[in-house]
This record gives C-alpha cells, sequence and structure tokens, in this order.
C-alpha cells in the first residue's frame, strides 16, 4: 500500500475583528472549520483556496500570504494531514450561491468566541492557523511554486 498524506487549504479571513468560519456535519456532529478542502489533481494551492472558500462560504476569496504549513496526524483515523493555511482578502459575496453538501452555513466570529467554541472545532489546527495569524505570521504567496 502506498501511504500518502491528506493536503488540504484553509482561509484565515479576518474581517472587522472576526474571522469567517463555516459550520458543519461532520461524522461527530456540527463542528466549527475555516473554509478548506483538499487540493484536486492539476490544480495549485493557491487556486485550490479560492475554489474551497468560495463552495463553502460563497465568499470570493484573494489569497495576499501564506500564515504556514502544518502537518496533523489524525489517530483516531490513522491519516496524516497537511495543511497549507492562506490569508487574504474577500472581494465579493454571492448569498445566493448554494454551498457545498454538508456546508450549513458561514459565519463570522470574533476570537474569543472562537477560543469559547474549540471543543467544536472540526480540529486542533483551527485555532492554531489564527493564532498564528494574529501573531502576524506570514509568508510570501512566492514562497510556493507550482510547475
Amino acid at each position: 500500500m502506498v501511504w500518502k498524506p491528506h493536503v488540504t487549504v484553509v482561509a484565515v479571513i479576518q474581517r472587522d475583528n472576526q474571522f469567517l468560519l463555516v459550520e458543519e456535519h461532520t461524522n461527530v456532529g456540527l463542528r466549527f472549520n475555516q473554509p478548506a478542502g483538499h487540493l484536486e489533481a492539476g490544480e495549485s494551492l493557491v487556486a485550490a483556496v479560492i475554489r474551497e472558500t468560495f463552495e463553502e462560504s460563497a465568499y470570493h476569496f484573494l489569497p495576499t500570504a501564506l500564515v504556514g504549513i502544518y502537518q496533523w496526524y489524525q489517530a483516531e483515523h490513522d491519516r496524516t494531514y497537511l495543511r497549507f493555511a492562506f490569508t487574504g482578502e474577500i472581494a465579493g459575496h454571492d448569498a445566493d450561491s448554494p454551498l457545498d453538501t454538508g456546508i450549513v452555513r458561514a459565519v463570522w466570529q470574533d476570537v474569543d468566541a472562537i477560543r469559547a467554541s474549540a471543543d467544536r472545532h472540526r480540529s486542533p489546527l483551527v485555532l492554531h492557523c489564527i493564532d498564528d495569524y494574529l501573531r502576524g505570521t506570514r509568508y510570501p504567496l512566492a514562497t510556493i511554486s507550482t510547475y
């Protein structure tokens, strides 16, 4: 068997001291996450985060920087995730656009509310990415090369 990590992208977006999250159905109930998803074949990481943000929140996202790259081993499912977290700007919202299957809603929450709901986060990376963002961690998009 060939081992492969799950490559995911996530948008860490702050507006008016609130962060964009999505509430989604999971096998353990409703959970909060940033707009996120898997990299698809032939897709760049930047294109993936733009697509996933729109599909999950109906917001048009313009990435401006990489916040970090995170490796997480999820023991209960014996999976390893490589998460690429981006930050950037919102360039519009299509309120009538349907959200991905499983997404209940997109919400804006302040960091105190996000911390208070940590037991409902999809993974420990939700808060970790926000904390890195709040510390000012940013890497140029040119850090990532796509060939």
